[in-house]
């Protein structure tokens, strides 16, 4: 990668496990929003993932949701507990319309561009940008302010592109495996706090950059 350059990695610099896989074969109908693949359940077995995403999940909201920069949809384990003892109700994997729960990594801040591997089947992970709550996501919690308390709060997941396909199940270790040193985090794509020009210039600087990274850290460039 130009203008970046990796950690070195004599074995994974970070470690955490797949708690639940998760995907929407059919579709929710919500109240003044209509038909949406919000309602994620959990799958058996290990589950295909392609480039486009685990092949038995759908967007029906493409323009926002899906994609290759938004192929995969990851959140803490530790913060859905936060949210659910906070809310004082059960929120089960896939409640937050995650494809993947996972333990013992940051998500939402990690490190822009850092790849994981996950599980032994040559599934390779690539963090790209936040999760930004919709107002499909409010009418789904069905909890006041929820978009402007999730946005507040700013645990609000990764989304990953597909490095390279593979497949993924329960208990697969994830092993963070490429590391920039750019500093840029994925909550600070939608928060802006906390990093600078200069991060954000050598981000922007790296090769192959995911087009939705490059919009979001150019949008903050701006205002830095």
């Amino acid at each position: 990668m130009s203008g970046v350059e990796p950690t070195p990695i004599a074995s994974a610099v970070g470690a955490g496990v797949v708690l639940a896989v998760c995907a929407a074969r059919t579709d929710v109908e919500l109240s003044g929003i209509g038909a949406s693949g919000i309602d994620k359940r959990q799958e058996a077995g290990r589950v295909t993932v392609g480039i486009d995403g685990l092949v038995p999940d759908h967007s029906v909201d493409t323009k926002h949701h899906g994609g290759g920069d938004q192929a995969v949809y990851a959140y803490d384990d530790a913060e859905a507990a936060r949210w659910a003892e906070e809310l004082g109700r059960d929120l089960p994997y896939g409640w937050f319309g995650e494809n993947l729960r996972v333990s013992g990594l940051p998500v939402t801040d990690a490190i822009v561009g850092e790849q994981w591997a996950v599980g032994d089947d040559g599934l390779l992970l690539e963090t790209t940008i936040p999760r930004t709550p919709c107002r499909t996501f409010a009418v789904w919690a069905g909890e006041p302010r929820w978009v402007k308390r999730f946005m507040s709060r700013a645990d609000v997941g990764a989304y990953l592109r597909v490095v390279t396909p593979g497949t993924v199940g329960v208990g697969d270790a994830i092993r963070v495996v490429h590391r920039p040193t750019h500093g840029v985090h994925v909550r600070h794509l939608l928060t802006g706090a906390g990093t600078d020009a200069e991060a954000l210039s050598a981000l922007l600087a790296a090769d192959d950059v995911a087009p939705k990274v490059r919009r979001e850290a150019t949008r903050h460039l701006a205002r830095a």
